[in-house]
């Protein structure tokens, strides 16, 4: 396939602190729409379900559309692969855009979408569609934004430039939240289900389109732009497998990790803390958007010191080390009363914050160009993807075998256990020029 309609040759690379600033806001731009659009579906469930799943049972209605939802979450190590390929051939650029028109074009499409009343049973293929299309493209981009801007950076400032990605997927996300919670406080159910539910997509869209045009300027890597067409004969999936499969394997088993790390306090314990402790769901939520507030701040700061006093590996493992040692703790603390949530909460978010502040530094500095992207991609999605995904659904089914309710603690130290191990054996590029 030919993507030179999105791979601008011409454009020069950029180099020094003097493009620093437009790149970290072209990655964090990218990463804002892409989780934005993302994020939405989930925010958006319950009417979604009534639209496309009716049913007599609102419960059945439910669980297809998070059956929607979970089909995305699986579409990421395949775009991830697809798209890490792309970008070790064409550029990192080319990823960006290509993306970013994938997750604008879907998320604008979902918003125009007919629904079950209008023609049935193709509405909900249409969205099943749409919504495979929108994993396929938050795969690549977040890994592809990651590797653009460390490649883009100073030595000294890989660490705080790839933080950004982070900041912006948080960003996105607590921005999806907020759109979803004003549109459905201002309207009543009858116009939300009969055309309020469309304009946060639309928007979504839109923004796409803005993000596009902002990234469309951005110019090629120096590193892909010194390493063009010395491997084009070899495919980056099969160097990720094979010449560097222990960089890949290592990766996978941090990002698997840390995915359980993130996923567990800042998705799942407001769910935690309402089934399972004594805390309202309102109040649970609450609190959980004070940590995701909180630790936003703190990725940047954590991706700071990793380039200016600790080297990543080691203030990845005190991180890690912590959560090992007190995770258990904080999960049981966490279901006791609401000022035993807000602790627990914030302290967890606290400790969230640094691998999303100094891990996507590292994971590029572990690879070598040749398949960067590629590898990195792959082991992100498996880890973040599937590992962190399906971190409530086992936590949950966790206390349902074991009839303890402190498990999915248990689960969460064992998960940050793994992730120090996997960097106890990983080389530390934090201090060197990139492969």
């Amino acid at each position: 396939m030919n993507f030179a309609f999105l791979h601008r040759s011409r454009t020069p690379p950029y180099t020094g602190e003097a493009h620093s600033a437009r790149t970290i806001l072209g990655g964090t731009i990218g990463n804002v729409m892409e989780w934005y659009d993302f994020a939405l579906y989930g925010f958006f469930a319950p009417t979604l379900a009534q639209i496309f799943f009716p049913s007599h049972d609102p419960l059945a209605s439910l669980i297809a559309t998070f059956g929607v939802f979970a089909a995305g979450f699986f579409m990421r190590p395949l775009g991830g692969v697809v798209f890490g390929v792309i970008g070790d051939r064409f550029g990192r650029e080319t990823v960006l855009r290509l993306s970013i028109l994938t997750m604008g074009t879907a998320t604008f499409l979902l918003g125009v979408l007919p629904t079950s009343a209008q023609v049935g049973l193709w509405a909900p293929a249409a969205l099943v569609v749409v919504r495979l299309l929108q994993g396929l493209s938050v795969g690549g981009e977040f890994s592809g934004s990651v590797t653009y801007m460390v490649e883009t950076s100073p030595l000294h400032r890989r660490g705080f430039s790839g933080s950004w990605a982070n900041f912006g997927s948080l960003a996105g996300t607590l921005l999806g939240s907020g759109f979803a919670a004003g549109l459905t406080t201002l309207l009543p159910q009858g116009p939300l289900h009969a055309w309020g539910w469309r304009v946060p997509f639309l928007a979504g869209g839109v923004l796409g389109a803005f993000a596009y045009l902002y990234v469309r300027r951005l110019g090629t890597t120096p590193h892909m732009e010194h390493h063009e067409g010395q491997h084009a004969g070899d495919s980056p999936l099969r160097e990720a497998l094979t010449r560097n499969r222990r960089e890949t394997l290592l990766a996978i088993l941090f990002a698997s990790g840390y995915g359980v790390f993130f996923y567990i306090p800042m998705v799942y314990l407001p769910t935690y803390a309402t089934e399972v402790g004594h805390v309202g769901n309102g109040q649970a939520l609450q609190v959980n958007s004070l940590g995701l507030a909180l630790s936003m701040p703190l990725i940047p700061l954590f991706g700071w010191l990793s380039d200016r006093f600790l080297r990543r590996r080691t203030l990845l493992m005190l991180g890690f080390g912590a959560t090992v040692a007190c995770g258990w703790g904080l999960v049981f603390l966490a279901r006791q009363t609401l000022p035993g949530l807000v602790a627990s909460q914030l302290v967890l978010a606290a400790l969230a914050a640094v691998p999303m502040g100094a891990a996507p530094a590292m994971m590029v500095e572990l690879f070598p160009m040749a398949d960067r992207l590629t590898g990195y991609s792959l082991a992100y999605n498996v880890g973040l993807g599937i590992a962190g995904g399906t971190a409530p659904m086992i936590a949950t089914w966790l206390i349902d075998v074991t009839g303890v309710d402190s498990a999915p603690g248990a689960y969460l130290a064992l998960a940050s256990l793994v992730s120090v191990f996997a960097l106890w054996r990983m080389r530390d590029g934090s201090r060197e020029p990139l492969r």
